[in-house]
Protein backbone atom coordinates (compact mmCIF):
# COMPACT_ATOMS: atom_id res chain seq x y z
CA UNK A 1 0.00 0.00 0.00
CA UNK A 2 1.34 3.48 -0.32
CA UNK A 3 0.61 7.11 0.85
CA UNK A 4 0.34 10.05 -1.78
CA UNK A 5 0.67 13.50 -0.52
CA UNK A 6 -3.06 14.07 -0.94
CA UNK A 7 -3.99 11.49 1.41
CA UNK A 8 -1.21 12.10 4.21
CA UNK A 9 -2.60 15.32 4.37
CA UNK A 10 -6.06 14.33 4.14
CA UNK A 11 -5.27 12.13 7.60
CA UNK A 12 -4.29 15.14 9.36
CA UNK A 13 -6.61 17.05 8.56
CA UNK A 14 -9.34 14.45 9.97
CA UNK A 15 -7.05 14.51 13.52
CA UNK A 16 -7.69 17.86 13.48
CA UNK A 17 -11.53 17.15 13.22
CA UNK A 18 -11.44 14.47 15.35
CA UNK A 19 -10.06 16.99 17.76
CA UNK A 20 -12.51 20.00 17.07
CA UNK A 21 -15.35 17.86 17.13
CA UNK A 22 -14.86 16.06 20.42
CA UNK A 23 -14.09 20.25 21.58
CA UNK A 24 -17.40 21.06 20.57
CA UNK A 25 -18.56 18.06 22.69
CA UNK A 26 -16.91 19.14 25.46
CA UNK A 27 -18.25 22.81 25.46
CA UNK A 28 -21.74 21.25 24.73
CA UNK A 29 -21.42 19.63 27.92
CA UNK A 30 -19.74 22.19 29.81
CA UNK A 31 -20.10 25.71 28.27
CA UNK A 32 -22.89 28.58 30.01
CA UNK A 33 -22.26 31.96 29.64
CA UNK A 34 -23.62 32.97 32.82
CA UNK A 35 -22.30 29.95 34.54
CA UNK A 36 -18.88 28.73 35.37
CA UNK A 37 -19.26 25.66 37.42
CA UNK A 38 -19.12 22.83 35.13
CA UNK A 39 -20.83 20.59 37.04
CA UNK A 40 -24.24 22.65 37.09
CA UNK A 41 -23.78 23.63 33.11
CA UNK A 42 -23.97 19.84 32.52
CA UNK A 43 -27.09 19.68 34.65
CA UNK A 44 -28.63 22.54 33.13
CA UNK A 45 -27.72 21.25 29.81
CA UNK A 46 -30.85 19.95 27.67
CA UNK A 47 -31.37 17.08 26.38
CA UNK A 48 -30.50 17.73 22.99
CA UNK A 49 -26.68 19.30 23.85
CA UNK A 50 -26.04 16.01 25.79
CA UNK A 51 -27.30 13.65 23.34
CA UNK A 52 -25.53 15.53 20.78
CA UNK A 53 -22.09 15.55 23.28
CA UNK A 54 -22.55 11.85 23.52
CA UNK A 55 -22.45 11.43 20.19
CA UNK A 56 -19.56 13.32 19.36
CA UNK A 57 -17.56 11.07 20.95
CA UNK A 58 -18.15 8.18 18.34
CA UNK A 59 -17.45 10.19 14.99
CA UNK A 60 -14.69 12.12 16.66
CA UNK A 61 -13.23 8.57 17.79
CA UNK A 62 -13.50 7.20 14.56
CA UNK A 63 -11.68 10.93 12.57
CA UNK A 64 -8.94 10.53 15.33
CA UNK A 65 -7.64 6.93 14.27
CA UNK A 66 -7.36 7.76 10.47
CA UNK A 67 -5.36 10.85 11.60
CA UNK A 68 -2.74 8.48 13.43
CA UNK A 69 -2.26 7.36 9.58
CA UNK A 70 0.07 10.26 9.84
CA UNK A 71 2.41 9.01 12.84
CA UNK A 72 2.60 5.59 11.32
CA UNK A 73 3.87 7.24 8.33
CA UNK A 74 6.37 9.67 10.17
CA UNK A 75 7.66 5.97 11.92
CA UNK A 76 7.62 4.58 9.08
CA UNK A 77 11.34 4.68 9.35
CA UNK A 78 11.69 3.32 12.73
CA UNK A 79 11.65 -0.31 13.72
CA UNK A 80 8.60 -2.32 13.62
CA UNK A 81 9.08 -3.00 17.13
CA UNK A 82 9.07 1.03 18.25
CA UNK A 83 6.49 1.47 15.60
CA UNK A 84 3.73 -1.12 16.71
CA UNK A 85 4.57 0.41 20.49
CA UNK A 86 3.82 4.03 18.95
CA UNK A 87 0.57 3.32 17.04
CA UNK A 88 -0.70 0.78 19.52
CA UNK A 89 -0.05 2.98 22.20
CA UNK A 90 -1.13 6.20 20.93
CA UNK A 91 -4.74 4.04 19.19
CA UNK A 92 -5.17 3.20 23.18
CA UNK A 93 -5.06 6.64 24.44
CA UNK A 94 -7.40 7.93 21.10
CA UNK A 95 -10.26 5.37 21.79
CA UNK A 96 -10.01 6.12 25.35
CA UNK A 97 -10.92 10.17 25.25
CA UNK A 98 -13.61 8.76 23.37
CA UNK A 99 -14.83 5.98 25.62
CA UNK A 100 -13.96 8.66 28.73
CA UNK A 101 -16.00 11.37 26.95
CA UNK A 102 -19.18 8.82 26.72
CA UNK A 103 -18.79 8.04 30.54
CA UNK A 104 -19.54 11.64 30.81
CA UNK A 105 -22.96 11.05 29.96
CA UNK A 106 -23.27 9.58 33.27
CA UNK A 107 -22.46 12.45 35.39
CA UNK A 108 -24.31 14.62 33.04
CA UNK A 109 -27.72 13.09 33.24
CA UNK A 110 -27.03 12.49 36.56
CA UNK A 111 -26.36 16.05 37.19
CA UNK A 112 -29.53 16.97 35.28
CA UNK A 113 -32.19 14.51 37.70
CA UNK A 114 -29.98 16.32 40.45
CA UNK A 115 -30.85 19.46 39.86
CA UNK A 116 -34.45 18.72 38.78
CA UNK A 117 -35.22 17.06 41.48
CA UNK A 118 -32.99 19.12 44.01
CA UNK A 119 -30.48 16.72 45.58
CA UNK A 120 -26.71 17.57 46.37
CA UNK A 121 -24.82 17.93 42.98
CA UNK A 122 -21.75 16.09 44.49
CA UNK A 123 -23.46 13.50 46.05
CA UNK A 124 -25.47 12.39 43.33
CA UNK A 125 -22.51 12.75 40.75
CA UNK A 126 -20.18 11.13 42.56
CA UNK A 127 -20.05 7.23 41.52
CA UNK A 128 -20.11 8.33 37.99
CA UNK A 129 -17.57 10.67 38.33
CA UNK A 130 -15.43 8.32 40.15
CA UNK A 131 -15.90 5.56 37.50
CA UNK A 132 -14.71 8.12 35.25
CA UNK A 133 -11.39 9.12 37.46
CA UNK A 134 -10.39 5.14 37.57
CA UNK A 135 -11.09 4.94 33.62
CA UNK A 136 -8.35 7.32 33.04
CA UNK A 137 -6.09 5.70 35.67
CA UNK A 138 -5.75 2.59 32.47
CA UNK A 139 -4.73 5.53 30.36
CA UNK A 140 -1.73 7.34 32.61
CA UNK A 141 0.95 4.62 32.29
CA UNK A 142 0.52 3.84 28.10
CA UNK A 143 0.54 7.66 28.11
CA UNK A 144 4.07 7.24 30.02
CA UNK A 145 5.11 4.83 27.54
CA UNK A 146 3.75 6.64 24.45
CA UNK A 147 5.78 9.79 25.82
CA UNK A 148 8.91 8.42 26.16
CA UNK A 149 9.26 6.29 23.18
CA UNK A 150 7.73 8.85 20.81
CA UNK A 151 10.04 12.09 22.47
CA UNK A 152 13.34 9.85 22.48
CA UNK A 153 12.48 8.54 18.91
CA UNK A 154 11.85 12.33 17.48
CA UNK A 155 14.74 13.91 19.27
CA UNK A 156 17.51 11.13 17.96
CA UNK A 157 16.28 12.12 14.43
CA UNK A 158 14.58 8.23 13.52
CA UNK A 159 11.39 9.75 12.17
CA UNK A 160 10.16 11.76 9.74
CA UNK A 161 8.91 14.28 12.30
CA UNK A 162 11.96 17.21 13.01
CA UNK A 163 12.57 18.00 16.36
CA UNK A 164 10.19 20.99 17.05
CA UNK A 165 7.18 18.31 16.95
CA UNK A 166 8.60 16.98 20.03
CA UNK A 167 7.09 20.71 21.83
CA UNK A 168 3.89 19.66 20.21
CA UNK A 169 3.48 16.40 21.60
CA UNK A 170 0.56 16.08 24.26
CA UNK A 171 3.14 15.55 27.22
CA UNK A 172 4.23 19.18 27.17
CA UNK A 173 0.80 20.71 27.29
CA UNK A 174 -0.33 18.09 29.18
CA UNK A 175 1.76 19.01 31.90
CA UNK A 176 1.30 22.76 31.63
CA UNK A 177 -2.49 22.59 32.32
CA UNK A 178 -2.35 23.23 36.30
CA UNK A 179 -0.27 26.45 35.68
CA UNK A 180 -2.39 27.38 32.28
CA UNK A 181 -5.67 26.86 34.51
CA UNK A 182 -4.18 29.54 37.11
CA UNK A 183 -3.89 32.28 34.65
CA UNK A 184 -7.43 31.57 33.41
CA UNK A 185 -10.50 32.68 34.90
CA UNK A 186 -14.79 33.30 33.75
CA UNK A 187 -15.32 31.58 30.25
CA UNK A 188 -12.35 31.48 28.68
CA UNK A 189 -11.02 29.06 31.33
CA UNK A 190 -14.67 27.21 31.04
CA UNK A 191 -13.44 27.04 26.96
CA UNK A 192 -9.85 26.38 27.41
CA UNK A 193 -10.02 23.77 30.30
CA UNK A 194 -13.00 22.65 29.43
CA UNK A 195 -11.61 20.99 26.58
CA UNK A 196 -8.23 21.22 27.31
CA UNK A 197 -7.15 17.80 25.96
CA UNK A 198 -8.81 17.96 22.93
CA UNK A 199 -7.10 21.60 22.48
CA UNK A 200 -3.93 19.64 23.06
CA UNK A 201 -5.07 16.87 19.93
CA UNK A 202 -5.59 19.66 17.69
CA UNK A 203 -2.37 21.41 17.86
CA UNK A 204 -0.77 17.79 17.58
CA UNK A 205 -2.17 16.84 14.30
CA UNK A 206 -2.07 20.92 13.23
CA UNK A 207 1.97 20.30 13.55
CA UNK A 208 2.12 16.93 12.30
CA UNK A 209 0.15 18.01 8.94
CA UNK A 210 2.44 20.59 8.69
CA UNK A 211 5.45 18.91 9.93
CA UNK A 212 4.95 16.53 6.86
CA UNK A 213 2.84 18.72 4.22
CA UNK A 214 6.27 18.39 2.11
CA UNK A 215 7.21 14.82 2.97
CA UNK A 216 8.31 12.67 0.21
CA UNK A 217 5.00 10.88 -1.14
CA UNK A 218 4.28 7.74 -2.44
CA UNK A 219 6.18 6.11 0.22
CA UNK A 220 5.69 2.21 0.83
CA UNK A 221 3.38 1.53 3.84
Amino acid sequence: MKIDQFWLRLMGVFGILGGVILFAGDMLFYYDKDNVNLLENMGNASDLRIIISGVSALIATWFYMLGLGQVYYSFKPTTATIRNTVIISFAAILISYGVIHAAYLAIATTAKLSIQNQLDLETATALASKTNQILRLFVYPIFAILSFVFISQVWKRKTLYPRWMIICFPLIPFLLQGFIAKLLSGNLKTIIIGGYLNLILIIFFTASTIALWNSNSNQET
